[in-house]
């Protein structure tokens, strides 16, 4: 297989890029963004989550979610984190993939990019997530990389490895609430290795859960398929919202897999990165949500054999 590379409409959007290999299929927008619109199996549904009523606008004065994948900074501030990417977008083919360069963001004068390249062989694809800083003065920051999935699926992410009492006495992981996270809702399951949250329409309450793994994955199961995301988290950096490296939210529309990179010090000029590395799977099924069968299913996808 070979990655093509092919101008499309999407969602109302006539400056559209999609990228194949044959198995797996990315769109990204360049009326809008940078955004990944769609993620999916070629010519399958969509995994990620699309607001209809907000697909193929441009030039609004105010932030539109219109679902997808995008690059945010954290920690979360109303002023800093909602910028209106509602403006063309640079599209710059490379081997296998593309460049999506943003134009300088106004209100924050940050630009983001992203570097998008499929493999040629199976559905795997590497985003690169970069900002850099185009003030006149140093900023503080972390990448913010969310991925919003289409409704009715279940989220998943796991733990540094267990261990054992006496054996293991230092923690091992934060485990990080939002003032809206209510542990008694029952959209939450919790395992020893793996944390899942559901997405449910008929619930309407927002859930937030986040933690730090250095091997920081997030899996969205719907379906039958499987959509992974993995990235490698420095354990001796500081990570913003009390040290996450990973968060999941979910409300009565949509769920996201949500990773943060270290908080780093920006001079005039310089670029900060995080690059997550993603995969689709099929056949994937849950039978029941233990252990040991997150374990059937995610083996060799994730710790110990991480590729990093």
């Amino acid at each position: 297989m070979s990655v093509t590379h092919t101008r499309v409409e999407y969602g109302g959007w006539p400056n559209c890029h999609r990228l194949t290999n044959g198995a797996m299929e990315l769109v990204v927008t360049a009326d809008v963004g940078p955004r990944i619109i769609r993620c999916g199996f070629n010519q399958g549904p969509n995994l990620f989550k699309e607001y209809p009523e907000e697909l193929g606008g441009t030039g609004e004065p105010v932030f539109r979610g219109r679902g997808g994948h995008r690059l945010w900074t954290a920690p979360e501030h109303v002023n800093l984190s909602y910028p209106a990417d509602n403006h063309p977008v640079a599209i710059q083919p490379v081997e296998g993939g593309l460049i999506a360069t943003a134009r300088p963001e106004p209100e924050t004068r940050l630009q983001k990019e992203l570097v998008i390249r499929l493999d040629a062989d199976a559905p795997k694809a590497t985003v690169l997530h970069r900002i850099t800083n185009l003030n006149p003065m140093t900023v503080e920051i972390a990448a913010w990389t969310l991925s919003l999935m289409a409704a009715g699926g279940v989220g998943v992410t796991g733990f540094p490895p267990r261990g054992t009492h006496p054996e293991v006495l230092p923690p091992s992981n934060p485990l990080i609430l939002w003032a809206f996270t209510d542990l008694s809702d029952p959209r939450w399951i919790y395992l020893r290795k793996y944390l899942a949250l559901r997405q449910d329409a008929a619930l309407t309450s927002p859930q937030k859960i986040g933690h730090f793994n250095a091997n920081t994955w997030g899996a969205y199961l719907l379906d039958g398929e499987m959509f992974l995301k993995r990235y490698r988290a420095n354990p001796a950096l500081p990570y913003p919202d009390f040290g996450a490296s990973f968060e999941i939210f979910a409300n009565e529309a949509v769920l996201e897999l949500e990773c943060l990179g270290p908080l780093t010090k920006l001079g005039t000029g310089e670029t900060l990165e995080l690059t997550e590395e993603w995969s689709l799977h099929r056949p994937a099924h849950i039978r029941e949500w233990t252990d040991a069968e997150l374990d059937r299913v995610l083996s060799g996808l994730i710790y110990p054999t991480f590729p990093f």
